[in-house]
């Protein structure tokens, strides 16, 4: 991974992505420097030659790429900065909610989440371990170091897939809401992240080359210890906006899929995002576990 650089200032609010609502509710503490996301233009440069270079060595990446480039581009994309928005993820049958403010670093993958419900209450992914630090054990119900990262993962399609270990297979292309749509299935080869038997599966509008819908099934161990997944979902884009240059989603709603790949009855889950912005920095070891926070063991 790819580490920021730093440079002296003297105080800043320690926010957790310069989401406006939030940046009200966060903690004020007192640190000595920041972490300025200014990652050089030959670094993005060879890291946005090299995907283009292997995406459109097949019609699968091609499409791919040309989905990327819709969407704003990978130049663009880690060039923008620090990424923050809120995901407030709603089931709709009552079941556990995931509404956090988080600030993600694109070009390494790391994040920290703060709880829209109490800012005191944090926890984040520093590229190697997960981490929580909140005063009640019960106020993130839910897999923390699983949920570090699948917010990017779900919102970011399919910019977040430049990376090694990500295999990609063009299926028929099918009508989705009226319109065709190119469709990539994803996989990840063994050894890929903690959950490598998941897949994705995008609807890219034909025409527009942006994402229409994402179908996606979860494998992860820590929920799956003995091997499975549970049924396929897929995520309906319902709203997006076209920030700094990168079009983002605003709402999903979520079903179970059908077996030919379509909505099955209600939605199940609602998300929204909101106060979605990119920074050009944040405070020094914004991402390591901080003072007082616990280490996450396992999955």
């Amino acid at each position: 991974m790819n580490r920021s650089l730093f440079f002296v200032v003297s105080v800043l609010l320690l926010t957790f992505g310069a989401c406006k609502e939030q940046q009200k509710k966060t903690e004020e503490v007192m640190v000595e420097s920041v972490s300025k996301y200014k990652i050089p233009e030959s670094w993005i440069q060879k890291r946005v030659d090299k995907a283009n270079k292997r995406l459109n060595a097949t019609g699968a990446g091609k499409v791919v790429w040309n989905a990327m480039e819709a969407h704003g581009g990978l130049s663009k994309w880690y060039s923008n900065g620090y990424l923050s928005f809120r995901f407030n993820y709603q089931p709709l049958d009552g079941s556990v909610s995931r509404d956090t403010y988080q600030t993600i670093d694109t070009w390494s993958n790391k994040a920290r989440h703060i709880s829209a419900a109490d800012s005191t209450a944090i926890f984040g992914w520093d590229g190697e371990n997960a981490w929580v630090k909140a005063k009640d054990s019960t106020a993130f119900k839910y897999n923390m170091r699983f949920w570090a990262l699948t917010p990017l993962y779900l919102a970011a399609q399919p910019l977040v897939l430049d990376g090694e270990g990500v295999n990609l297979e063009l299926l028929p292309g099918i009508n989705y809401k009226d319109a065709p749509q190119d469709v990539v299935k994803v996989t990840f080869a063994s050894g890929t992240g903690d959950a490598p038997d998941d897949y994705y599966i995008l609807y890219l509008d034909a025409k527009t080359h942006l994402l229409t819908a994402l179908r996606y099934i979860v494998s992860y161990p820590g929920y799956f210890p003995n091997g499975g997944n549970n049924p396929e979902k897929i995520m309906d884009l319902v709203d997006r906006k076209t920030i700094n240059g990168i079009n983002l989603p605003l709402k999903f709603d979520t079903y179970w899929s059908t077996k030919d790949g379509q909505p099955k009855g209600e939605p199940i889950t609602t998300i929204k995002l909101s106060d979605i912005e990119f920074q050009d920095q944040v405070a020094e070891d914004f991402f390591k576990r901080p003072e007082g926070a616990t280490l996450i063991e396992g999955l």
